[in-house]
This record gives structure tokens, sequence and C-alpha cells, in this order.
């Protein structure tokens, strides 16, 4: 039976584009819909097209980074450029985390807003630093997580961390 795992393996790229295009947008609907207390589109039809398309394009560059600064934080560890006790377990998916957050997590939220406001056709980076905050209170342990499970599983639960972080901004808004 084809299932999860051997999808994931067999088609990293394509896999980490699906689920970030399906779980993104969901994670935008969400939030719209609470910010409005009712069922609410976040953008016209083209526009949540183009969300979508944005997200599975944001999938495959977190698939990207995420093996970038695997490799990273390895090179790191073994010029001794880390304490020893991240090299395995829980050190090891901190690391990986911290790093990804701190050199890759900015760039991306800012690409991304890039990526909304051309689908949009405006000029807003409001709210970006807000974006950049939960780097660190949200994404920081959310990866940590993240990084403690096999690599197969990995994409598809930051997929589902966009979702719930689209939740709980949804609910934060006044």
């Amino acid at each position: 039976m084809y299932d999860y795992l051997q999808w994931v393996r067999e088609n990293p790229l394509l896999s980490a584009a699906i689920q970030f295009a399906i779980l993104g947008t969901l994670g935008e609907l969400i939030a719209s819909s609470l910010r409005q207390k009712r069922f609410a589109l976040p953008c016209n039809g083209m526009q949540l097209a183009g969300k979508v398309l944005a997200w599975a394009l944001l999938g495959i560059i977190i698939k990207y980074g995420f093996t970038g600064m695997k490799g990273f934080t390895k090179a790191l560890l073994e010029h001794n450029l880390l304490p020893q006790f991240v090299a395995g377990g829980i050190g090891w998916a901190f690391a990986v985390s911290l790093m990804t957050n701190v050199f890759f997590g900015p760039q991306m939220m800012f690409f991304h807003r890039l990526e909304d406001n051309l689908i949009l056709w405006e000029w807003n980076i409001r709210g970006l630093t807000r974006a950049w905050w939960t780097l660190i209170w949200f994404w920081i342990p959310a990866h940590t997580v993240t990084f403690s499970l096999p690599p197969d599983y990995q994409i598809g639960l930051a997929a589902v961390w966009s979702l719930v972080l689209g939740l709980i901004l949804g609910l934060s808004k006044k």
C-alpha cells in the first residue's frame, strides 16, 4: 500500500509544496474567519489561488532551508563552534531549530510577505516585526519538536504548525 511516508520519501519537493499549499492556506482561511467571526476568505478567489501557489513555493523553500540548516548546524559542531551537548537528541533538535529560526526564518518571512504583496497588489509590511517575534516564542519551540522527529515527518509537521500559528494569530487579533 502506498502510504504517506513513502510518498514523502519519493516526492520530497512535491510533498512539501502540497502540504504547505493545503495547510498554510487553511491556516489563513481559519485566521480570517476567526477575525471576522464568520467564514471569510482573506481575499478574492484569484488572490486565494495565488496564495495557494505562494504557500506551495514556500513549502519547497522550507524543505531546502531545513536541509541546509541541518548541514549548517552539523558543520558548526564539526568545527567546535557549538557545544557538544547539542550533537544529538533534544539538544540537536533545539540547535537546528535555533539556527533555522535565526538565520533562515527572518528572510523566509520577508519573502513570504513579498509574495503576499504581489498577490494582493499592495505594499504592506505592517505586522512583519510581530511576525518575526513568532520566531522566538512560537517557531523555536515548535521546530525543536519538529526536528526531534524522523526527517520524513518534519515538513508535514512544519505545515501543521503553520496552521496552528494561523489559529493563534486569528484568535489573538482584536
